[in-house]
């Protein structure tokens, strides 16, 4: 077949522009999700960042109730602290709470760490003055209902968290917090488990334990700068 011949039979065929006219559609299609999804985030950032702010704080007052004004610190790598005006941004977050008078009354932390089924996310509370942790809150859990999730619910549970202690040390905490089988509490450091849950209340215990050892130390140097607040 000449060069000719098959130029005809390309044409009448019409494979080649079928390809680039399928092409065509879909590098289009392709250009219009990107602009729809740039258009979507664009669209929501600012409400999930607003909503995500509010939450928070909802939370940081549950944790360390009585608060008149909190401030925000991001933790830089060396252990420093710096002033953060919201909660955007991938470094971890204080939340140091204040009094009428600016009183420091207490510092929130978030924290998460595999349970039985998935991650458990929690805020608690520790309490410079008292070396304890004082306030307890999961945030989110996928544990097995009426089993795993009275993390969350269980009275004498959450109790635990009113005055458990988290005593400093040079590294770390003098002390490990750690879950016991439940009735067979002890010393202040433990956390008394729950019945049928054993699972899922040891990995409160491990979370914290975890969170406690690296923020507490980082507290107790940072607190004049905390104590003045993030002016």
């Amino acid at each position: 077949m000449s060069c000719s011949s098959a130029h005809i039979h390309t044409f009448a065929t019409g494979k080649p522009s079928s390809s680039l006219y399928i092409i065509g559609v879909l590098s289009l299609v392709s250009t219009l999700c990107g602009i729809i999804i740039v258009f979507a985030y664009t669209l929501t950032i600012q409400p999930i960042a607003r909503n995500l702010a509010i939450i928070t704080k909802a939370a940081v007052s549950q944790v360390v109730p009585g608060g008149e004004s909190q401030a925000i610190f991001a933790i830089q790598p060396g252990g420093n602290l710096k002033p953060a005006p919201d909660v955007s941004g991938s470094e971890p977050k204080l939340f140091a709470v204040y009094d009428g008078a600016g009183k420091l009354l207490g510092v929130a932390i978030e924290a998460a760490g595999p349970g039985y089924s998935d991650l458990i996310r929690v805020m608690y509370a520790y309490s410079p003055d008292r070396q304890a942790v004082t306030g307890f809150k999961l945030v989110d859990a996928k544990e097995t209902p009426g089993l795993g999730d009275k993390i969350g619910t269980d009275t004498h549970f959450l109790a635990n968290f009113n005055d458990l202690e988290a005593n400093p040390a040079e590294s770390g905490l003098a002390h490990p917090i750690q879950t016991v089988k439940y009735g067979t509490k002890t010393n202040p450091w433990e956390i008394d488990g729950i019945s049928g849950a054993t699972v899922s209340s040891n990995a409160v215990g491990r979370i914290i334990n975890e969170s406690a050892q690296r923020i507490v130390p980082l507290i107790e140097r940072n607190l004049d700068q905390i104590r003045k607040g993030a002016s």
